[in-house]
């Protein structure tokens, strides 16, 4: 370390993935690391994984992580010279910065003044404009109003695109084409803006046709250097939020490249930048020699391993020296770029059910590992994924020498990648890894969006169900000190009579019949499909041989469900009853209303026994910064069964709607 600033203690802000990556670095610096915590994560990896840690709150992250005098003072308590913040949370807090200064503790990330600068996006492109960075065509200054923008929007040209100053994520922006939806664009954009940000300062840019997201690295120290380590490919994105990223992206050539890289560096000088940062950029498919400033992330980037991994370079490793004083010790000529990398982010939501957040206990976790793979990931048996936090879980990287190998290696590991306990996207992210256009290079921002109708969940193979049921069978087989009558073998005089089972996964509802024994028996699939099947537990590994092939899943038990996963992904299978056969079900014409993912129950609109009408709001879910309102599918008297501050999990009953006894009899 220089001798301007000794650090030998970070306290890391933050929680899951980026909090162990950030503290793996630090064990490899010697330098000790402390962490912090909610009530929620107080057996988390991140906390297990550090030299010690401090509890700053409850479960929500306002009363938590997001409190910066608990943070600062955690940080003074434990003696740590310096915080680095992660991503998300205060990682772009001008105010925490400034905190940080005011108390004496290096913030391991830029200036008060350059977080502010860059967090507003009109005075962004206002100051990299005065550095000849090329900006989008608009009308960006702050106080538009809406008549304004109207006058100004011919000039800019058709389509343009509403933005909001403050913010990111989506949130506020409008796409319009025509002249005349543009009043009605601004005024929800506005309101979308003041309800997110606190801000409802708009402007307008020319919509990019057939736009990639493009971003540059760059690092910079406190002696003037400022360099840039190639640009990160990041068009594949739903809902504005990045799912794949590569480096370096298909799409430029080393002409381009230095060019986007010496305009990434000029953004950071227009602001006397320091440390790790990101540069972002919108460039048209068409004209891919034409580049146009975005944004400037001050904050190191959910994506930055695959930097590290075409570069060789520790950014964490970078931000610690920077923030000591020392230079980077490396010049612009001294950064090549070798192989490729790619990146698929892991997330806590289901693609089958429209990416509806999901949760639950992680009973196992199965990362890939190998040649050029890399696992940055939060999770550990035990974890508990709920609704207070983003629904990031991991992200795996490949690294090959080329773009080819890299894709294939990065499908392989995802394949080779579990999450027993809670559903995730990870055979979302391989569906899209073998899209034609993916693998030609051949993107942009909306190619996902395009795909989404592409994609259905794969059904849950034999293998599986019978898995599951054997796993049941031995659960019920007698030791060797039983009575043989007790044996679930079937065995009788005459055939065999089956232990059957009734199994749901996913769309997918089926009877396994077994009889004979786990290591000689007969598997009977209701579809019509005969296994002969041998069977072997160790542990949490089942290997099932069906008709003279094996297959391996590890398993787990989460609450009433069975997960096993093989290879090709995880699957959760659940024993259900018989369907009823009685007729004068009390319920039947009933519409049960349940929540579509786990989460909190932050508003009930009716009181029990109330009449509705058939669109009528019944509760409202929330979960990982999403609302989800339930409606009553029919008109009825409603009955509820959960109430607002009530955490629910996914399926749970939370309202039934019975209708009038005229319309039950009319049914009938």
């Amino acid at each position: 370390m220089s001798d301007t600033k000794r650090i030998d203690t970070v306290l890391v802000a933050n929680r899951g993935e980026i909090a162990v990556r950030v503290i793996r670095t630090l064990k490899a610096m010697g330098i000790r690391s402390v962490a912090v915590f909610s009530e929620a994560d107080r057996d988390a990896r991140h906390v297990r994984e550090a030299d010690t840690a401090v509890l700053l709150g409850p479960a929500a992250a306002r009363e938590s992580y997001l409190v910066i005098d608990k943070v600062i003072a955690a940080a003074v308590e434990t003696g740590a010279q310096a915080i680095h913040p992660g991503y998300g949370f205060l990682s772009e807090n001008s105010e925490f910065a400034a905190a940080c200064t005011t108390a004496g503790i290096a913030f391991l990330g830029p200036s008060a003044h350059a977080i502010e600068t860059m967090g507003d996006k009109i005075t962004a492109k206002a100051a990299v404009s005065e550095f000849d960075v090329p900006v989008v065509p608009g009308i960006s200054r702050p106080g538009l109003t809406d008549d304004e923008l109207i006058a100004g929007a011919a000039e800019v040209g058709y389509p343009v695109l509403v933005k909001p100053s403050a913010g990111g994520g989506g949130k506020g922006m409008r796409l319009v084409h025509d002249p005349a939806d543009l009043p009605d664009a601004l005024v929800s954009a506005r309101r979308e803006a003041g309800s997110s940000f606190g801000d409802d300062t708009l402007f307008l840019e020319r919509f990019v046709l057939r736009p990639r997201h493009i971003e540059v690295q760059i690092l910079a120290d406190t002696h003037g250097n400022v360099v840039h380590l190639g640009e990160r490919e990041c068009s594949l994105q739903r809902r504005h939020q990045k799912v794949i990223e590569e480096a370096p992206s298909p799409l430029l050539d080393e002409a381009t490249r230095g060019r986007i890289g010496e305009a990434a560096c000029n953004t950071a000088r227009s602001v006397d930048y320091t440390g790790a940062g990101t540069v972002e950029f919108i460039v048209s498919a068409d004209a891919p020699d034409e580049f146009f400033f975005m944004e400037m992330n001050t904050r190191l980037q959910v994506e930055h391993p695959v930097t590290e991994m075409v570069t060789g370079l520790d950014l964490v490793e970078w931000q610690v020296r920077v923030a000591a004083g020392e230079p980077l010790g490396f010049t612009q000529d001294d950064v090549t770029l070798t192989g490729h990398a790619i990146e698929a982010r892991v997330y806590a939501e289901d693609p089958g059910r429209g990416f509806l957040p999901t949760g639950g206990t992680v009973a196992d976790v199965i990362e890939a590992s190998g040649t050029g793979i890399r696992v940055d990931s939060g999770l550990q048996p035990g974890t508990v994924v709920g609704s207070d936090y983003d629904p990031m879980l991991a992200k795996v990287i490949a690294h090959a020498d080329d773009r080819a190998g890299a894709l294939r290696r990065l499908d392989r590991a995802l394949a080779d990648t579990a999450v027993l306990g809670v559903v995730t996207n990870i055979d979302f992210a391989r569906f899209l890894l073998a899209d034609p256009e993916v693998v030609a290079g051949a993107l942009d921002t909306g190619l996902l969006d395009r795909r989404l109708g592409d994609y259905t969940a794969p059904e849950t193979s034999d293998a599986a169900l019978v898995a599951a049921a054997v796993l049941r069978w031995l659960q019920h087989w007698p030791d060797d000190t039983s009575d043989p009558w007790d044996v679930p073998d079937g065995w009788r005089v005459g055939p065999h009579v089956p232990t059957s089972y009734r199994l749901a996964s996913g769309d997918r509802t089926a009877h396994v019949r077994l009889t004979g024994t786990p290591s000689a028996g007969t598997a009977n699939v209701e579809d019509g499909s005969e296994y002969s099947l041998s069977a072997f537990l160790d542990g949490s590994v089942l290997a099932v041989v069906l008709n003279g092939r094996r297959h391996v899943f590890r398993v787990a038990e989460v609450d009433d469900a069975i997960w096993l996963a093989d290879g090709h992904g995880a699957v959760a299978v659940r024993e259900v009853r018989e369907a009823s056969v009685r007729g004068g079900d009390d319920h039947a014409g009933d519409a049960d209303i349940t929540s579509p993912m786990p989460g909190a129950v932050i508003a009930v609109s009716v009181e029990a026994g109330a009449e509705v009408t058939a669109g009528r709001t019944i509760a409202i879910v929330e979960a990982m910064k999403m609302e989800h309102a339930l409606t009553a599918p029919i008109d009825g008297v409603v009955e509820l069964f959960a109430a607002a501050g009530e955490q629910v999990k996914v399926d749970q009953l939370l309202a039934r709607i019975t209708p009038h006894a005229d319309t039950k009899e009319d049914q009938a």
